[in-house]
């Protein structure tokens, strides 16, 4: 079994959402965390959520929503929302300077506050990390030397320093389809160095399709194409490496084991 560790479902109408969920679990997708990306849209990967047992729920609010009308959670109105039963996760969260739809030092303390809720829930926090290599390094090691907690890059399309750094304090990296892009040499070589027992596999669906899927809508069933990108890469049997990316799911989001 293969899971989609990071997708948009809300994304998908309702009348869509039953196919898509099919489609993937027809496919060997038999897991998905659907994830939040504002306090209010959180609610919604909630119910999806709560609308199909293969499905869970991450909640918080992603760097783009960091200077809404909202403002900035509290960690502890984070923390709060993931005593429901199926949320598994926090974010995702962290900083975006490729399009800097907030404030840097907003996108900054949203990220500080998605920190706090994962160190004092013990849930793993889904980031995002777009142009901002170095800051997201310090912050999280920074923030890790105050109190360790539980993290994954999602959609990693970073450099190896952030790898690196990441890996350092125990952090996980998860792989979309742009690790099937023909110029993504080098985050497959990335990827070939990344230890086994830290790689996920996701979609970020609908975005991000993979080869032969490019430039077309996502969905969680082309987790598959994904996965043997990166079997290829590390030298993996397929089924190897669903089973490997599966226990490493279940390793890090250990509410949804």
């Amino acid at each position: 079994m293969l899971i989609d560790s990071h997708c948009h479902l809300d994304y998908f109408t309702e009348a869509e959402r039953p196919a898509v969920i099919a489609r993937a679990h027809e496919a060997g997708v038999g897991r998905m965390v659907t994830i939040g990306t504002s306090m209010r849209q959180s609610e919604t990967a909630i119910a999806i959520a709560e609308s199909d047992p293969s499905v869970f729920a991450c909640i918080g609010v992603h760097p783009h929503n960091a200077g809404g009308d909202a403002g900035v959670p509290s960690p502890e109105a984070i923390a709060e929302m993931t005593l429901h039963p199926r949320v598994i996760g926090i974010g995702e969260s962290g900083l975006d300077y490729f399009y800097d739809k907030a404030p840097r030092a907003v996108q900054a303390e949203n990220f500080r506050a998605h920190i706090r809720a994962a160190q004092t829930t013990g849930l793993p926090l889904a980031i995002h990390a777009r142009d901002a290599d170095d800051d997201v390094a310090t912050m999280l090691e920074d923030e890790h030397a105050k109190a360790p907690f539980l993290f994954l890059l999602h959609c990693f399309s970073s450099g190896r320093g952030l790898a690196e750094r990441a890996l350092a304090i125990g952090g996980f990296l998860s792989f979309s389809g742009i690790l099937t892009f023909p110029k993504s040499a080098e985050l497959r070589e990335i990827a070939r160095d990344i230890p086994r027992e830290r790689l996920l596999v996701e979609t970020d669906s609908p975005y991000l399709a993979p080869v032969p899927f490019r430039g077309k809508r996502n969905e969680p069933a082309h987790t598959v194409h994904t996965a043997r990108v990166l079997a290829e890469v590390k030298g993996m049997g397929m089924a190897e490496m669903a089973d490997l990316t599966t226990a490493n799911f279940r390793r890090l989001f250990v509410k949804a084991s």
